[in-house]
């Protein structure tokens, strides 16, 4: 089966050769963006995925050409309809509390998903089409969909679906998202809030995927998980040593972090819909085909991307990003810079006058946009850069008001449809992140609603339940250009660049980190520490 295409690595280090291994030090890594839960069923951002990738372990694993491979489960069978997968799981695997994993454990997780009370919007999004498990015994589990779902392996391999104890799954929701139990090469023994996640090695690990580096315990006995925030201090405590690893590489530092022999940078786009804001259709202004085309044609995106992110990102071209499988640059510049344009098509919309302040006006309305924004849940760079279209915005007549909160209030407002514009992005392994961002079926969900442009169209909807449907790449190919084409006539996002792992990594003390393949989150059961 098919998957997204891995971004391309990229890693610059002043260092020499191999390192030697320790098997006992701690390993500090410091993440940019607050974890509300670790649990990552629930709800389902990025960083709770980059830490379940080093405490969970996953049905199957995906390798770096998109192939899928025995993890947890050691082999499968499809149905010759598509609508049962019935799976052989290991026998020789314990869950971290003492709860040995069987296929029990398969059908609890994914109950545990689907739940309404989990409140996933990722890993419950991916399994809309899920009905139920049934098992047969204790290596046997047979998954059954109400639909043909070709990208079914490809997310299983993903840390948002990774599997956790039916035991502690048990527990209340709270308890669960400060303590998930896993069967992966660490286990979480403290967790403060806004602060710290501390792991220690899982001395009984048994389970690495087939793209790790060696087999058994990992290395480094101890991770601590830092939550850093503020970008110059994150790369401080880097520069100083006091941390191994950081996430979300500040761009005004990449210069000064390549000329460092002792740090090393890891760089990799990520498949997926790229970092972009959404256009609510579903109200006014942007309920208007030709606002939303004139809103696009207003924006400098490459210009502001340039400026605050000093080429260390790249632009979208697409409503995928160009490390996805079936992405085509045909849609690159059809929203290029044009303020001619954007006037002619905002006077068209009967959008003809402006006020004092030089806004747009219509009815007596001025042309006013909502974007309610969470700053610490972006970088700096982000933050300048949606200022820059504000600016760019107002010319053309447009007043952004720029609404900052915290990201509770800025989700609520989010899952109620209560802006004009959202940042958003969504990582994912395959195409049918099209279908998950802006088919009918995702304008609503139990956690955050992916489809944040709230578009509906039965054409689109029909394109992507074909794709969905279909294992024959040509077909899938011409089926997700069309969605494309859907996508961008319709104008529901402006595309800023494409997600990217940006790690900063010093090669002083350790080595051997490196990338998940799925959606290239930091994996640490590899490193080793250097003898120096």
């Amino acid at each position: 089966m098919l998957a997204a295409a891995a971004g391309l690595l990229l890693t610059t280090s002043g260092c020499g050769g191999p390192a030697a291994a320790s098997e006992d030090d701690t390993f500090v890594f410091a993440t940019g963006k607050d974890i509300s839960c670790l649990d990552p069923h629930v709800n389902g951002d990025m960083p709770q995925a980059s830490l379940a990738a080093n405490y969970l372990d996953s049905l199957v694993s995906q390798d770096r050409e998109g192939a899928i491979h025995p993890w947890l489960a050691t082999e499968w069978s499809v149905s010759e309809d598509g609508l049962r997968y019935t799976f052989t799981v290991r026998d020789d695997v314990f869950f971290t509390d003492g709860t040995p994993f069987t296929a029990e454990a398969v059908k609890a997780n994914l109950d545990h998903m689907v739940d309404p009370d989990t409140q996933s919007g990722t890993a419950g999004g991916y399994l809309k089409p899920y009905v139920g498990t049934e098992v047969l015994d204790e290596r046997t589990a047979v998954v059954t969909l109400n639909r043909p779902y070709a990208a079914f392996l490809e997310v299983l391999a993903q840390p948002f679906l990774g599997i956790q104890s039916p035991e502690a799954l048990k527990r209340p929701l709270a308890e669960n998202c400060n303590s998930p139990v896993g069967t992966g090469p660490y286990k979480i023994v403290d967790y403060v809030q806004q602060s710290t996640v501390s792991l220690e090695r899982n001395e009984d690990y048994n389970s690495a995927p087939p793209y790790a580096q060696h087999t058994g315990p990992a290395h480094i006995e101890r991770v601590e998980w830092r939550i850093v925030p503020e970008d110059s201090t994150r790369y401080g405590l880097l520069r100083a040593g006091q941390v191994d690893a950081l996430d979300l590489m500040p761009s005004v530092h990449f210069a000064e972090a390549e000329a460092d022999p002792d740090v090393e940078l890891i760089l990799q786009d990520r498949p997926g819909n790229p970092t972009n804001l959404n256009l609510n259709t579903t109200r006014a202004p942007f309920d208007d085909l030709r606002v939303r085309k004139a809103f696009l044609h207003s924006a400098y995106v490459e210009a502001g991307i340039d400026s605050v992110y000093f080429g260390t990102v790249t632009p979208a071209s697409g409503p995928l990003s160009s490390a996805t499988t079936y992405y085509s640059p045909d849609f690159e510049d059809v929203y290029a810079p044009d303020p001619e344009e954007a006037a002619r098509l905002l006077d068209d919309a009967g959008w003809t006058e402006r006020d004092e302040e030089g806004y747009r006006v219509k009815d007596g309305e001025r042309l006013t946009l909502h974007f309610p924004y969470a700053p610490n849940s972006w970088p700096t760079a982000h933050q300048a850069l949606v200022t820059q279209i504000q600016a760019t915005a107002k010319k053309a007549g447009f007043e952004v008001l720029i609404e900052n909160g915290d990201l509770a209030s800025v989700s609520k407002r989010g899952n109620s449809s209560d802006y004009d514009l959202r940042a958003n992005y969504w990582n994912t392994n395959t195409a049918d992140v099209l279908r998950i961002v802006f088919s009918t079926e995702y304008t609503k969900s139990a956690g955050s609603v992916p489809n944040g442009s709230g578009f509906t169209d039965p054409e689109l909807d029909g394109i992507l339940g074909d794709a969905l449907a279909s294992e024959d790449p040509e077909v899938r190919a011409d089926l997700y250009y069309r969605a494309q084409q859907i996508v961008s006539d319709n104008a529901l996002q402006l595309r800023l660049y494409n997600q990217a792992s940006q790690l900063a990594f010093r090669t002083d003390d350790h080595a051997n980190l490196t990338l998940e393949p799925s959606l290239s989150l930091p994996y640490l059961y590899d490193v080793t520490a250097v003898d120096n």
